[in-house]
């Protein structure tokens, strides 16, 4: 095996195996992915059968983004003739008297911007539309049609599968002990379990994991590691909730509510978005939280009563956040050849894309997208006083 390649991405998960993807497509045999567990293991964040895909947003700054992830998804179904994208529609709804009503406008206002088409409901347009949901409150939504599912099994594979096909070099069960400078190509040296490897340029996309990776380089972020947990119910009113008669949704309220068809088991599935306790990569746990269960039953139970059944299984993940929730995609500017993102758990739906970014900016050096939101040296990455505010 080589030890020294052109471009190095630590970490094979969501966003890392599409950089691995979008790297090889240019450089070839110039790319290693390292990947410390098994490839597509479940103890990240980059995992399970479905995520959302949509391009409402309430911020502009990923409003104009949204519409280059369904290009980037579509050019590697176009290359592996499968597709990890499904589109089913999709609802973001507020209780007309919540607090947090004024959230809708907010979405409304970022799509308008960016030329997305949507539809308002009220609540009677809601329920005619989705008889499925029956809010005990009355209720005004926003439906977007391209909304839906992007499968991380398919995507991961698919990502790595094409990587390999151009030529990278892709080692998994491999541990990462260090990074330091290295001290004569002027790059970086990864040291692993399996011995040393040097890049020109490396890009970090280790997710809870980042700050014990980045440590060693005197590097270390205010990010927030949460255990997160989706649930499965065996719905007995299957027809109802099948992909074509049921959207995804978003409820937005205290928290955040999201759900979605029956995709990868006979289940439907929902979850409360960073709802988690803070946990990190070595003390998370896979046991299920009661309390947070029985609120997700209650809510659902109570809107949308034939979406539950009896339990199918919980499944938990880790989100790692910054404080202001944004992504990061920036070159460290201690160590400039070290490129790191972070997904603050809400960037699976853009995981291809994000990937195509980082190539880009490890390749040329620049990209086309304004990544200045998500820059590294930003007030809430920077600023100690900085409160952290995770609802998006």
């Amino acid at each position: 095996m080589k030890t020294h390649y052109s471009y190095i991405v630590l970490g094979c998960g969501g966003i890392g195996s599409a950089a691995l993807y979008w790297l090889a497509k240019r450089a070839g045999q110039e790319v290693m992915g390292i990947e410390q567990f098994p490839l597509f293991h479940h103890n990240g964040g980059s995992q399970d059968y479905s995520r959302i895909i949509r391009l409402a947003y309430h911020q502009e700054k990923y409003a104009r983004l949204t519409p280059y992830t369904y290009k980037a998804w579509d050019a590697i179904a176009q290359e592996s003739g499968i597709s990890p994208v499904i589109r089913t529609g999709g609802v973001q709804i507020v209780f007309k008297d919540s607090p947090h009503s004024s959230i809708l406008d907010d979405y409304a206002k970022a799509m308008d911007r960016a030329a997305i088409p949507y539809d308002r409901l009220d609540g009677d347009e809601l329920r005619s539309r989705f008889p499925q949901f029956q809010p005990q409150e009355e209720v005004i939504a926003l439906y977007q049609a391209d909304t839906g599912i992007v499968d991380p099994s398919r995507g991961n594979a698919i990502h790595v599968s094409l990587a390999r096909g151009y030529g990278a070099t892709v080692v998994d069960d491999c541990p990462v002990i260090s990074l330091l400078p290295d001290p004569e190509g002027g790059g970086v040296m990864i040291k692993t379990d399996r011995g040393s490897f040097t890049a020109d340029q490396l890009i970090v996309t280790a997710g809870a994991w980042s700050n014990e990776l980045l440590a060693s380089v005197g590097i270390a972020l205010p990010l927030s590691v949460t255990q997160e947990q989706v649930k499965y119910y065996a719905t007995p009113h299957l027809s109802e909730f099948t992909i074509g008669q049921f959207p995804i949704f978003q409820w937005k309220d205290e928290y955040s509510i999201y759900g979605f068809p029956i995709y990868g088991e006979v289940a439907t599935k929902a979850a409360i978005d960073a709802s988690g306790h803070e946990v990190t990569a070595r003390t998370r746990t896979f046991e299920a939280d009661p309390a947070r269960e029985r609120q997700l039953d209650n809510f659902l139970s109570a809107n949308i009563p034939n979406f539950v059944g009896p339990t199918r299984y919980t499944k938990t993940c880790l989100y790692t956040l910054p404080p202001d929730r944004d992504f990061i995609l920036d070159r460290l500017p201690q160590h400039p050849n070290i490129i790191l993102a972070i997904g603050a758990g809400h960037a699976y739906k853009f995981a291809s894309l994000l990937g195509q970014i980082l190539s880009e900016l490890a390749i040329d050096g620049q990209t086309s997208h304004d990544l200045t939101p998500f820059q590294v040296t930003r007030p809430a990455l920077t600023e100690p006083d900085f409160v952290p505010a995770f609802r998006i």
